[in-house]
């Protein structure tokens, strides 16, 4: 996997956000009363998770010129993400979003403004060139520019040799419908990226309960190799087309802090054992020892996440 031409493991592109994360636990937003301020989207969280464990990240993304935008490049600075990619702009406010605290799927409701405003100018062909990793989500596809921007580079990406990757986070409210969400996705799977998806995500796609075979068959049939679904505290299974499909129980943890981000936190301890070329089973394993890791901690991951590259 890992080139050595290609110094760059992974490039994050998409929602780089502040999330407001409810302080009163298992209740919806209306009975929320505080909130608390955090880094905030799934790729911004993949971003620093990986650079953390000691990979070279970039994000590329869309932030307002104000103080939310400020501290955004301040926590990713901190942890030596790099943010040359990410554009300020004067006429949009950074993106905010209101989370409810759980340990299950949060509620929430997003303020969108700058986002979603990725163009291709941001993506150069050199960066591609040196970039191992392309990882964006569905959130970062539900919206124009960045839509169109994003698939565009990644048919490029794919083409430079680039292993692409999509965390299928769909959330309705986020799309004009599910028909584009599905157009959209399906264009992203012809380039065979890992997918990472979960129970929930797949309910509100195909608004329906499917059998885990054909949630697997349904992006093994677009053109997709390596399909990994969450299930939440039940753990993880994986379909690579045409094998058995492997099932790993999730880490027992006594008590759950907070869900947000635990999805990023198990994709990015996948990818970067992907990058050190390790068995799937053991990305998976990595992966699921992450994910419990951050169950356990409200915001960030705690601070020795890099101890898990020793256990590879």
């Amino acid at each position: 996997m890992k080139n050595n031409n290609k110094d760059i493991d992974i490039l994050c592109v998409g929602e780089v956000l502040v999330d407001f994360i409810g302080h009163q636990t298992e209740v919806l937003i209306n009975n929320t009363r505080d909130y608390h301020r955090y880094l905030g989207g799934s790729p911004a969280n993949v971003a620093m998770n990986s650079t953390r464990l000691g990979l070279k990240s970039v994000m590329v993304a869309t932030v307002g010129n104000d103080g939310f935008g400020e501290y955004i490049f301040e926590r990713l600075n901190g942890v030596g993400v790099i943010t040359s990619y990410i554009k300020q702009l004067e006429n949009k406010p950074t993106s905010v979003i209101f989370v409810s605290r759980t340990d299950g799927t949060p509620d929430f409701i997003p303020f969108r403004e700058a986002d979603c405003f990725i163009t291709e100018k941001q993506i150069s062909k050199e960066l591609l060139s040196k970039t191992n990793i392309f990882h964006t989500t569905c959130f970062a596809l539900s919206k124009q520019p960045a839509q169109t921007a994003i698939i565009e580079k990644a048919k490029e990406a794919f083409h430079l040799g680039c292993k692409l990757s999509i965390d299928v986070n769909y959330a309705k409210k986020l799309w004009n419908s599910q028909e584009e969400a599905l157009v959209v996705i399906k264009a992203y799977c012809e380039f065979n990226p890992l997918v990472k998806i979960s129970e929930d995500d797949m309910f509100r796609l195909f608004e329906q309960e499917l059998p885990h075979e054909d949630i697997f068959n349904f992006f093994h049939s677009e053109g997709v190799d390596i399909v990994c679904l969450t299930l939440g505290s039940k753990g993880v299974k994986l379909s690579q087309k045409g094998e058995e499909i492997i099932y790993m129980p999730a880490m027992q943890i006594d008590v759950v802090q907070d869900a947000t981000g635990a999805g990023d936190a198990f994709w990015s301890g996948f990818l970067f054992a992907y990058i050190k070329e390790k068995p799937i089973e053991k990305c998976l394993e990595v992966a699921l020892q992450l994910a419990a890791l951050k169950l356990q901690n409200v915001g960030r991951l705690p601070d020795n996440i890099n101890i898990l590259s020793e256990l590879l």
